[in-house]
């Protein structure tokens, strides 16, 4: 059963860090890229930051310099190290393979507030 479990969110202040965490049960989590994105209130759900099952690292305008995605294979685990937290940065958290496999794979995402 395909499923992605996210955590780490939390309220942070501005300026604040976060590291969050992706559990994925999926079977060719090490030959598929993933991908973290976010849902802000009355926003379309985007693309944060993806990586390719090499290492290679793709990020928002938005968010480059200060986000940083990882993963460790072994673990089948997919990580977005979040620093210099910014307002807008409030968003639902998610993640998935990127491109998506199926809308019907989106988790419960992890809330990130930031605020003061």
């Amino acid at each position: 059963q395909v499923q992605f479990v996210e955590s780490g969110g939390g309220l942070v202040q501005p300026g604040g860090s976060l590291r969050l965490s992706c559990a994925a049960s999926i079977g060719i989590f090490r030959i598929t890229t993933m991908g973290w994105y976010r849902q802000a209130p009355g926003k379309q759900r985007e693309m944060v930051a993806s990586i390719t099952p090499g290492g290679a690292e793709n990020y928002a305008d938005s968010v480059k310099g200060r986000f940083t995605i990882t993963r460790d294979n072994a673990k089948n685990t997919a990580y977005l190290q979040m620093i210099d937290l910014e307002v807008d940065d409030t968003a639902v958290y998610y993640c998935q393979t990127n491109p998506p496999l199926s809308e019907r794979y989106w988790g419960q995402g992890t809330q990130v507030t930031v605020s003061s």
